[in-house]
């Protein structure tokens, strides 16, 4: 019998997903957001709790300023955007997929209760509305 086609976020989301904390260097970022390939990440407090957002975009021109200053790069605390656009795991991917329609995040944490619970990046919510397609 043939699998469903997903159709929530949390079918889709990835559990075990890169974070940082505010304590965490712009440097380590950038090396995690290249190892793990992608373009931001959440932030979380000691408990997980989503506390901001921080992208490829927020640290580039600071960590050029500390090149070119032969300083230390600030933390991410400083950087971090504090108003994120999360989503909860029951969330329908087809309305996901009407949001991401605009100018918004490639990727979204997802939460439950505030508690960072994974992430959703638009390439996850294509290949599942593509696997829906074809069911």
């Amino acid at each position: 019998m043939p699998k469903k086609a997903p159709t929530i976020v949390r079918e889709i989301m990835s559990r075990d997903c890169y974070r940082v904390s505010g304590k965490t260097s712009v440097s380590t970022l950038a090396e995690g957001l290249s190892l793990h390939r992608l373009p931001g990440a959440p932030v979380v407090d000691e408990h997980d709790h989503l506390i901001g957002f921080i992208s490829e975009q927020d640290v580039l021109g600071k960590v050029l300023e500390s090149a070119y200053l032969n300083d230390e790069p600030p933390l991410v605390r400083e950087l971090m955007r504090h108003e994120v656009l999360s989503v909860t795991p029951n969330k329908s991917i087809i309305d996901l997929a009407q949001e991401m329609l605009g100018a918004k995040p490639k990727i979204y944490p997802v939460t439950e209760q505030t508690r960072l619970v994974g992430i959703v990046t638009r390439r996850d919510v294509l290949n599942a509305i593509l696997r829906m397609r074809h069911r």
